[in-house]
């Protein structure tokens, strides 16, 4: 089983995934943003969720993050929990 140091903005809509997105290659600070916008219980310390088993992700958000180069963010990717943008760590 394979654990990867993972942090993720989630928001409800596409579009605001975007933005973040857009924002964050203008030099916006990724945590600072999560904890802003991210829907997440993990927003409050920057969108961290720490070292996770690939295997426990939902299927769409882990074969995003195995797909990272590290500190690699995503495109906006749909889970059924709504549109993430997934920083890999290591």
């Amino acid at each position: 089983m394979k654990k990867i140091n993972v942090r993720h903005i989630l928001v409800q809509h596409a579009y605001q995934a975007m933005d973040l997105m857009r924002i964050i290659s203008q030099g916006e600070d990724f945590g600072r943003l999560a904890k802003k916008y991210s829907l997440c219980a993990s927003a409050p310390g920057g969108g961290n969720l720490g070292s996770v088993l690939v295997e426990r992700l939902d299927d769409q958000f882990a074969e995003a993050l195995i797909d990272l180069s590290k500190h690699e963010i995503s495109k906006p990717v749909r889970t059924k929990f709504g549109w993430h943008l997934i920083q890999k760590l290591d």
